[in-house]
């Protein structure tokens, strides 16, 4: 059987993390998300992150590793703004911060494609992406014959 209903959507993303406090620094002060809730016990330490109160993001701090992208699981995230100004302003804080991008500067999401943006790692190694619906017109593909978000 299968429901559907106009409400169904992504609630929130959790994601484990190796290092909360690291992580809750980049999530909270370089990609603007507020901390809701925090749970500190030393063997249960997480994070609920999210924007006007409302959740998007849960950070685990259980991982022992490092994201791998050769396992079954997450790809990436994506988060979406309205402007690709707003990519380049994004993209401008990340590398001052000193973070890892899998391209160099905005991309197209395909060959000719309006639609593009900044793809980059987390402290963890979690792949992100940071896009917006237009704008990206002269942009280059990294990979013609893919979606560039498919294999970076």
């Amino acid at each position: 059987m299968t429901a559907t209903t106009s409400t169904f959507r992504t609630g929130h993303i959790g994601l484990n993390v190796t290092d909360l406090d690291r992580s809750l620094g980049f999530y909270r002060d370089l990609l603007g998300f507020e901390v809701l809730s925090e749970g500190k016990e030393e063997d249960r330490r997480f994070a609920l992150l999210g924007r006007a109160g409302q959740l998007s993001l849960t950070l685990w701090q259980q991982a022992e590793g490092a994201f791998a992208p050769d396992r079954a699981g997450l790809h990436h995230l994506a988060f979406a703004v309205d402007t690709i100004e707003e990519v380049k302003a994004y993209e401008s804080e990340l590398r001052a911060y000193g973070v890892e991008f899998a391209y160099e500067g905005i991309v197209a999401h395909r060959e000719g494609a309006a639609s593009g943006g900044i793809f980059f790692h987390d402290p963890d190694g979690i792949r992100l992406e940071i896009s917006a619906p237009l704008g990206a017109e002269a942009a280059p593909a990294p990979v013609a014959a893919a979606p560039t978000c498919g294999f970076f």
